[in-house]
């Protein structure tokens, strides 16, 4: 475990969403870590611009100023370019969405947050990535829990979609929008390293999978209950694979799917974070 008593040199990356929600918590852990040690602060205006900033890194310590969505963006940005091993990331937690940051053991308060960047240490903590190369670094939860999608705006609908639904209203008479429909029981099979936990003839409400120890996850599935209360089923291994019907599941901070068949495999140690020392 490495220690960061004397800071490296710092690239202190500012998310948009950050600087717009809470800018005076931003100002605040900008001044801790610019007291602390060298910084280079960069201000990008989207995801292209923080993809390329984070490239360019060069021999300096990035660290996010964001939410959970700018952390995992940088985690999956840092993963395409097989890089995720000799790079150690740092968070300031900013924003609405938090709590990935804080089941990671990230001090939510800009000045400790800060203050850990400055003096803590490198912990290697486990990922989940998926047969399309995802990342996910919480629970992973099928199916999804109510919430919007990262992808789209506060309404759930893309903005450019959202332009051409609205023009469209203008010339079309409307029609009473029919009402979402509640997840309902689901017919999954669950396998995990190989062994399946639970087959297709049995519905189920939920399925969680979280990165544990030791380069395992924890799967845990809800079966439905038909008069007496159906136990919980849960099994560890390194690989989870669900399949059946179409699914959407919720990985940290987005909703991805449909998809009918999907792998996660557990990276062990694959993030460095630092984190306050113990």
């Amino acid at each position: 475990m490495a220690t960061f008593a004397t800071p490296d040199q710092l690239l202190v990356i500012i998310d948009p969403v950050a600087r717009r929600t809470d800018g005076e918590s931003v100002r605040i852990a900008k001044d801790v870590l610019s007291a602390g040690a060298a910084t280079k602060v960069c201000l990008p205006e989207d995801a292209e611009e923080f993809a390329r900033v984070l490239a360019r890194r060069g021999s300096r310590r990035p660290v996010v100023i964001g939410d959970d969505r700018a952390l995992l963006r940088a985690v999956a940005l840092l993963h395409r370019r097989r890089e995720l091993a000799e790079c150690v990331l740092s968070m300031v937690p900013v924003g609405g969405a938090l709590s990935v940051a804080q089941s990671l053991g990230v001090p939510l308060g800009a000045v400790a947050a800060a203050r850990a960047v400055l003096d803590g240490a490198e912990r290697r903590l486990d990922l989940l990535v998926d047969d399309s190369d995802g990342v996910v670094l919480g629970t992973l939860r099928i199916p999804p829990l109510s919430g919007q999608d990262g992808r789209r705006d506060p309404g759930g609908v893309r903005p450019w979609r959202r332009t051409c639904q609205s023009l469209v209203r203008t010339l079309v008479p409307s029609r009473p929008a029919p009402a979402p429909a509640a997840p309902g029981p689901t017919r999954l099979r669950v396998e995990v390293d190989g062994v399946t936990l639970v087959d297709l003839g049995q519905p189920v409400e939920a399925v969680s999978v979280t990165p544990g120890a030791s380069g395992t996850a924890v799967v845990r599935v809800r079966p439905v209950s038909v008069g007496a209360e159906a136990s919980p089923l849960e099994a560890r291994g390194r690989t989870v694979t669900v399949s059946g019907a179409d699914f959407r599941y919720r990985a940290d901070a987005a909703v991805a799917g449909p998809v009918r068949r999907r792998t996660w495999v557990v990276r062990e140690g694959a993030l460095g974070l630092v984190l306050p020392g113990r």
